[in-house]
């Protein structure tokens, strides 16, 4: 069996044209447009990056970006008042605030502080029960791709058997709530595994659909898989090598080996990283057509 691949960044391409449509719309219309606004703090290249490419993809379908840089030794009183800021300017439509944070920073605390109604990373308590309790709501935006992924490939979830593989409050968690939720997709019996999960491979052997999101790489192997199974990859990593670049990216999954008798599986990069961002800017879209509903 050759598995077909999920391409990410062709679902996260479309996904990011509707965007812009309805962008464009509302601007032949006379109407307020979304605005995104980010908050880092530090130099973290990585963070850097992704914020970087976070300002590009909203300007790219109309949605206005601004990026608010903080040095890494802002206090955390000081961060809390620039978010209180952002959060009573009503141009503003979604707050992120880059993580990591500084370690003398409360993360948690700084979560809590954004509006739930502005919290377009879906990370907010109020946000997170809200999904859990099946009600509208921001959904984490990793997750959100993922089940957009599903979906648009038709990939068939109810009565599934789905296995997690990580238990992150960004990732593992939101997504064994949202795969048993009765939706389409969704309506799977999951099973949510992690590093002290015992008889690991067992149990990944019985899933029709096997998220990794375990963060280590090529964790999962052929062995721990049965023949037809989904594979979602949710993991990134960049592993030292001899060739120019000095470095390969793979995921939580062998690919190489696991796609030899997965039914569809997901690649690394291309996969699920660029339907974060594409769902992260339809969750700021989603919080202004809130506003007019």
């Amino acid at each position: 069996m050759t598995a077909k691949i999920i391409d990410g960044k062709l679902i996260a391409s479309k996904v990011k044209d509707e965007i812009k449509a309805e962008v464009a719309e509302m601007i032949d219309n006379n109407l307020d447009t979304p605005h995104l606004v980010a908050i880092i703090v530090g130099e973290d290249p990585a963070s850097q990056t992704y914020v970087a490419s976070k300002e590009r993809a909203a300007k790219s379908v109309g949605i206005t970006s601004s990026v608010y840089k903080y040095p890494a030794d802002t206090t955390e009183e000081e961060l809390l008042k620039a978010i209180d800021f952002v959060n009573k300017d009503d141009d503003v439509n979604g707050l992120i605030v880059q993580l990591p944070l500084p370690d003398h920073i409360n993360v948690s605390k700084v979560i809590e502080s954004i509006d739930p109604a502005k919290d377009v990373d879906g990370f907010h308590p109020v946000n997170i029960g809200k999904m859990v309790a099946g009600e509208k709501s921001f959904v984490s935006a990793t997750p959100a791709g993922v089940m957009e992924l599903l979906k648009r490939y038709d990939i068939e979830t109810e009565g599934k058997h789905c296995v997690v593989l990580g238990r992150s409050n960004i990732v593992g968690s939101p997504l064994s709530i949202l795969m048993s939720k009765k939706t389409n997709p969704g309506n799977a019996t999951v099973t949510l595994c992690h590093s002290k999960t015992k008889n690991l491979s067992e149990i990944t052997s019985q899933a029709d659909i096997l998220i990794a999101a375990i963060g280590s790489p090529e964790f999962v192997k052929n062995d721990m898989v049965k023949e037809g199974v989904v594979v979602i990859d949710v993991g990134i990593h960049r592993i030292p090598a001899d060739n120019e670049k000095g470095y390969i990216i793979t995921g939580d999954v062998d690919f190489d080996e696991v796609s030899k008798k997965a039914s569809y599986i997901t690649p690394v990069p291309k996969g699920v990283g660029p339907m974060t961002i594409a769902m992260l800017l339809k969750n700021t879209l989603s919080s202004l057509k809130m506003e007019y509903s």
